[in-house]
């Protein structure tokens, strides 16, 4: 199923440090790690939030986000 664009972008910037929008996207393994490390202590998340808004993040199989 095609993942939303908005919807990773604002689970990213609200509970990004706990790695809830990887979780959205199927990367169980590196939400894992954020929900452990505070999101690479924030700076995964600001990469994060650049890979989205660029249109960079894809999910677990590939595909962009619509």
């Amino acid at each position: 199923m095609m993942k939303s664009k908005l919807t990773t972008l604002l689970l990213c910037i609200f509970l990004g440090y706990l790695g809830i929008h990887r979780f959205y996207l199927g990367k169980w393994f590196t939400g894992i790690l954020y929900l452990c490390t505070g999101g690479f202590a924030f700076v995964g998340v600001i990469i994060d939030l650049i890979l989205i808004i660029t249109g960079a993040m894809r999910d677990v199989d590939g595909r962009d986000l619509i």
